[in-house]
């Protein structure tokens, strides 16, 4: 589990933290535990499954991602990845080294590139993804099938909500203003 607290503890502190401080505070822990839980499950899956492949959680969903849609141009990878392009070409050159992915360019446009996997590539994930979804089991033991479904369900509300209003709600927000242009760790040196 990230972190040295459990869930229990930390929703105990907020609770206290916050007091009356009027806000909402069920949508914050739904929220909250959407975070906590995919922190814990990406640690889980990697320390238990990925890293005997010598794989990243990114490099697995870029994998998995080719697996099931085939080849595809890289910033379509990027954007069902929930990646940077950026990162993405680290990723691919990385499994490109593994003999796991191979990219190519674009037959009518030389400055698109275009990733698939490799029948290594397939084989792995043909073997790699059975031991992956029993730990998907593992993780949702504590849940029957009928809530496994009802969390899918509500997650892909929130995801859905997002989706479809997410683009509305920033302009809100920022007055119809670009976001502020992300900056990589990297600061200027003096």
């Amino acid at each position: 589990m990230p972190g040295e607290r459990s869930i229990t503890e930390t929703e105990r502190m907020v609770r206290a933290k916050l007091g009356d401080t009027p806000i909402r505070h069920e949508q914050m822990a739904m929220v909250g535990n959407i975070h906590r839980a995919a922190a814990a499950v990406r640690q889980h899956v990697e320390n238990s499954v990925l890293r005997g492949s010598d794989l990243t959680w990114t490099g697995f969903v870029v994998l998995w991602v080719v697996w099931i849609w085939g080849e595809m141009e890289t910033r379509q990878v990027a954007e069902e990845a929930g990646i940077s392009k950026g990162t993405l070409t680290g990723v691919a050159r990385t499994l490109e080294s593994r003999g796991l992915v191979r990219r190519t360019e674009h037959p009518t446009d030389g400055r698109r590139v275009l990733l698939a996997l490799t029948d290594k590539g397939e084989a792995q994930m043909h073997s790699l993804f059975p031991e992956f979804n029993a730990e998907e089991a593992f993780v949702a033991e504590q849940l029957s099938d009928e809530e496994c479904l009802q969390t899918a369900d509500a997650l892909r509300r929130v995801v859905v909500q997002i989706e479809a209003h997410g683009e509305e709600r920033r302009m809100q927000l920022l007055d119809g203003a670009p976001p502020v242009p992300r900056r990589s760790g990297r600061r200027p040196k003096a």
